[in-house]
């Protein structure tokens, strides 16, 4: 009860957001359907009158519907940037298959003898599959859009990764969270949303048991209304500057510091995009021109992008290194870092700390034997983790346990574990009071926040570079901490959290 009681709390404070979220579900849905069936209807029946090809164009749909949904998603960054349409593109390859062998299916068992019997009226053949064959083999058709809008509605979940909205961005942000209130409130409204959308096509799949196509043209009438009018009443806003963000608090609330910077001294109009998933996407979407920069650290450029296995693990050398390669690879500007490094950490307790006065990662030697450590799969197999952490420090724990992110926190102050690795600017060293030891030899190499800007922006628009670059050696370890603090477990509104610190740091009025 206690739970319902929280969902129900959600819903009345962010309202709002969850119908704003379902209209672009609902719109995203039922483009996508549209797209699909205008290109698999009209190909099951070229299929039909050409049975040879029909094994493989069906075999080349299915293979497409294999292909992973966030692989799919990032490849058509490449090609058609961020935001609904490259959703749309990938949504409608994946409904191609059930409409497309429905459809032949369909048209392929209408009787024979029908079909003589219509020929023998005096049909032509554009006659008798639009009297005739189309209208007897609907039903089978409608069966297949109806298989397919439900994936549609499913699927369109991780559009949210790419800044093509949705009821996903609920879900992400619980997921992000490990809040499952949210999680809740994305996914009741998208299952009630598929089952409404199938009830409909089920009723309209029974009036069409008739031999009659009428009802689908008046359903397709209803849908394309409902996407098409909505356009006609809504104003362009002109935007300059586009600014992106991976998927957590704290590259939102960057985001808006650089906006809010950006907009303080100049003229122009900044629009932030954030909760892009990892970094591939946002990086790509960089790299083709959807967005004109976004929070980038020295570490990532380096090790994730650069692909380089090793390099200084002085802050300022690993900087230098990680804008000059960067520009000479890919032609990006990495303007200067702030101050704080949102790096791998080892947190324990203070009620641990306090108790064996361990400040230090080399400090915990004595105790190894003894401590169960808790880590992400990721930091186990990371060089830069647990995977070099015995050649760093000499010594490892008698008992490692893998879980989830969201879970290693909760697991440390319950004392299942006695140690965890973590981000040194996660929320939750706040949240549960954790301490983090100092990482004294140097595993954890640098990784310091700044903005990586495209060439062509910064020679478009020469004034931004100046309000970029205000954080420059501000903002520490402790207040990035604060303030993702306030957004993933206070769940403050990114940017009112980023006006509220630039205004407290008189950088904005």
């Amino acid at each position: 009860m206690e739970a319902i009681q929280r969902l129900g709390d959600l819903f009345v404070m962010r309202q709002d957001l969850l119908w704003s979220s379902l209209w672009q579900h609902l719109q995203l849905s039922l483009l996508s359907l549209l797209c699909a069936v205008f290109i698999a209807v009209p190909l099951g029946i070229i299929l039909s009158r050409y049975p040879r090809y029909a094994e493989w164009v069906i075999g080349v749909t299915a293979v497409l519907q294999t292909i992973p949904s966030l692989a799919l998603l990032g490849f058509m960054i490449l090609l058609v940037g961020i935001g609904p349409t490259p959703a749309i593109i990938a949504l409608t390859i994946y409904a191609l298959l059930p409409i497309l062998r429905n459809t032949y299916t369909g048209i392929n068992e209408v009787d024979p003898a029908i079909r003589e019997a219509a020929t023998g009226m005096g049909m032509n053949w554009r006659h008798r599959l639009l009297k005739v064959e189309l209208p007897l083999a609907m039903p089978t058709v409608m069966a297949g859009v109806r298989t397919s809008m439900v994936l549609i509605v499913g699927t369109a979940t991780l559009a949210a990764l790419i800044g093509a909205g949705g009821l996903g961005d609920l879900i992400m942000i619980g997921i992000q969270r490990a809040n499952n209130e949210y999680i809740l409130l994305g996914a009741i409204p998208a299952a009630l949303l598929a089952l409404g959308f199938d009830l409909v096509l089920r009723v309209t799949e029974k009036q069409t048991k008739g031999a009659s196509y009428k009802p689908v043209i008046g359903l397709l009438t209803c849908a394309v209304a409902l996407i098409v009018i909505p356009l006609l009443f809504t104003e362009k806003s002109s935007t300059d500057i586009v600014i992106g963000g991976k998927l957590q608090a704290e590259p939102a609330i960057v985001a808006n510091m650089y906006k809010l910077l950006i907009e303080e001294e100049t003229d122009l109009n900044v629009e932030v995009q954030s909760g892009l998933g990892g970094t591939d996407i946002v990086f790509n979407a960089l790299k083709v021109g959807d967005i004109d920069l976004y929070l980038e650290f020295s570490g990532t450029i380096l090790s994730g992008i650069l692909q380089r296995d090793e390099f200084s693990y002085d802050p300022r050398t690993a900087y230098e290194e990680a804008r000059d390669e960067i520009y000479e690879a890919e032609g990006l500007v990495f303007l200067e870092p702030m101050a704080y490094q949102n790096t791998y950490a080892i947190a324990v307790t203070q009620e641990f700390a306090e108790e064996t006065g361990v400040q230090t990662i080399s400090e915990l030697e004595p105790y190894h034997d003894q401590l169960v450590a808790g880590f992400t799969f990721e930091f186990i197999d990371r060089q830069d983790g647990y995977a070099g952490f015995s050649e760093a420090y000499g010594f490892e724990f008698a008992d490692v346990q893998t879980m989830d992110a969201a879970l290693r926190a909760r697991a440390l102050v319950s004392g299942e574990v006695q140690l965890i690795d973590a981000y040194s600017t996660d929320p939750e060293l706040v949240e549960y009071e954790l301490q983090v030891l100092e990482d004294d030899s140097q595993l954890f190499p640098p990784y310091q926040g700044g903005a990586l800007v495209r060439e062509d922006t910064l020679l478009r628009y020469p004034e931004i570079e100046a309000p970029l670059e205000r954080l420059a050696g501000a903002v520490t370890e402790e207040e990035i901490r604060q303030l993702n603090y306030l957004v993933d477990y206070k769940d403050a509104d990114p940017e009112a959290v980023a006006r509220d610190f630039l205004q407290e740091k008189g950088y904005i009025k």
